[in-house]
């Protein structure tokens, strides 16, 4: 296993040191929850199903699957031609802190880092009078890390399809302005101006239907199903009813922040079956998110549910007071390849 990235390692280890350094803003800093994933225990193995072979399904699961292509032969002319069997399945490669706390890592334990900067508070406030209305809100931070867990457990050795890589945190929303602010935010999401109306928002409650009962609604990019709207593209959530609910949004954002930015990139459909594509409009259907801080969700068909599902089935309870509101989820991605 390669080493993580140095230079942020070396940020990290400067930040820890100002963590761990007596007084200042720590002894004042909330206290960080969580707990490391355990790969055996904590993670919803049977998620990793249905697995198919062109449109066949090989290993059916009682989990609703995106569509594949239908024939089982392929072709790939990069970086060699050649040819392979088409095959479907859903892999965990990322792993997200979802927090309140700035410089709070619940998937590693709780470590907190506190670098004394005021920079990037989160909070969960409400009710408040909006439009007429009481209503909550919150501001979340969300850490992305690279997590490939098969590649690392070799589950199958020498196989492609995998991402082969190292663990790493990729990504720290409380240094990026544009998490921040919804006016820096607008840089990169423009068209959120167009679904800020009534009948957009009220498109939505079909998605979340639909993100319940079996997939969501990929013509709806604007929606997060039950969990609200998917702009804009930050931590800002202006309707939060709980901890799970708005965390889930926020993370989603995240994602299709990743997806604006060029930083994820489609794997699923007959465009994956030989690179990684670019998808600037997120596919809400390529992602499952499966809930491992501070409880996790490892049973049942909606321990690893779509963007957009309502969270009462799966993860009602899971968010406790004190010592169960930092979050931490395991992403699923669907993966079609080409298999030499």
């Amino acid at each position: 296993m390669s080493r993580v990235r140095p230079i942020l390692l070396m940020a990290l280890l400067v930040l820890a040191g100002l963590a761990f350094a007596p007084g200042g803003a720590r002894a004042a800093s909330p206290t960080c929850n969580g707990k490391f994933v355990n790969p055996v225990t904590d993670v919803c193995w049977s998620c990793l199903f249905p697995l198919s072979i062109g449109g066949l399904k090989i290993w059916p699961s009682g989990r609703p699957d995106t569509n594949n292509p239908a024939s089982p032969i392929c072709a790939c002319a990069d970086p060699l031609p050649r040819i392979g069997i088409s095959a479907g399945f859903w892999e965990p490669v990322r792993l997200a802190d979802v927090s309140m706390k700035p410089w709070c890592f619940p998937n590693l334990g709780g470590l907190r880092i506190a670098p004394g900067l005021d920079i990037g508070q989160g909070y969960m406030a409400g009710p408040s009078m909006v439009g007429g209305r009481a209503q909550s809100t919150a501001k979340w931070h969300v850490h992305w890390y690279v997590y490939p867990l098969l590649y690392w457990l070799e589950i199958l050795t020498d196989f492609l399809c995998f991402e082969q890589a190292s663990f790493d945190i990729a990504y720290i929303t409380e240094i990026d302005p544009l998490w921040q602010d919804d006016t820096l935010t607008a840089l990169i999401n423009p068209e959120a101006v167009v679904f800020a109306n009534p009948l957009a928002v009220a498109a939505c409650a079909g998605d979340c239907v639909a993100a319940t009962a079996h997939l969501p609604l990929d013509s709806l990019f604007w929606c997060a199903g039950c969990q609200g709207s998917m702009y804009p593209l930050n931590g800002n959530i202006p309707a939060s009813i709980g901890h799970v609910q708005s965390s889930r949004l926020a993370l989603s954002r995240f994602a299709y922040k990743m997806h604006r930015q060029g930083l994820a990139w489609g794997t699923m459909g007959s465009k994956g079956l030989c690179e990684k594509y670019l998808m600037p409009i997120m596919r809400k259907q390529q992602y499952r998110i499966q809930m491992v801080n501070p409880i996790p969700t490892v049973s049942g068909r909606f321990a690893c549910s779509a963007i957009g599902a309502s969270t009462m089935p799966p993860d009602a309870g899971r968010a406790y007071p004190a010592g169960g509101e930092d979050m931490g989820y395991l992403v699923w991605r669907k993966r079609n390849c080409c298999v030499l």
